[in-house]
């Protein structure tokens, strides 16, 4: 519960419940907080505990903490009904993102290469030449400036 709490935080609290309730005082609020966290807690199990009951045996192995987004995402991901595990393994973001970059920069990745004439010629590895740059495109090439686009 108390799980992100750091040490400074914790004195920062403990000071602070010094000076407002006074020494003499907090024990009783520190019960009094305890009773009460408690008495949640009680209630809390008795209505899970009263909603099972109602949903009847076809859910007898309901959780509440199902309920959860991120732990109903890990289930469905665990569960291999869907085949989720092909489509993730079958999907390599990185190579995507490296033909995605490469498109965009004019150069073909290496699985699309076909044979260049300078690769087919003297290279013995079958490499495209990535050194040569792209030639820049015209100047005349741009698209026109739209003022009312900015």
């Amino acid at each position: 519960m108390f799980n992100d709490i750091g040490a400074l935080e914790l004195v920062t609290i403990i000071i602070l419940a010094v000076l407002v309730f006074g020494p003499d005082k907090l024990p009783k609020v520190i019960q009094d907080v305890t009773r009460t966290i408690r008495k949640i807690r009680e209630f809390s199990e008795s209505a899970k505990q009263d909603i099972r009951e109602e949903l009847g045996p076809e859910f007898k192995d309901f959780e509440f903490e199902d309920l959860n987004p991120k732990t109903f995402i890990r289930k469905q991901l665990d569960n291999d009904e869907l085949g989720l595990k092909e489509i993730r393994s079958g999907f390599d973001l990185k190579k995507e993102m490296a033909e995605v970059t490469d498109a965009v920069h004019g150069r073909e990745s290496e699985a699309s290469a076909s044979p260049s004439p300078a690769a087919s010629s003297g290279s013995a590895s079958g490499r495209v030449d990535m050194s040569k740059k792209p030639a820049a495109p015209p100047v005349d090439d741009r698209p026109p400036f739209d003022m009312d686009a900015t």
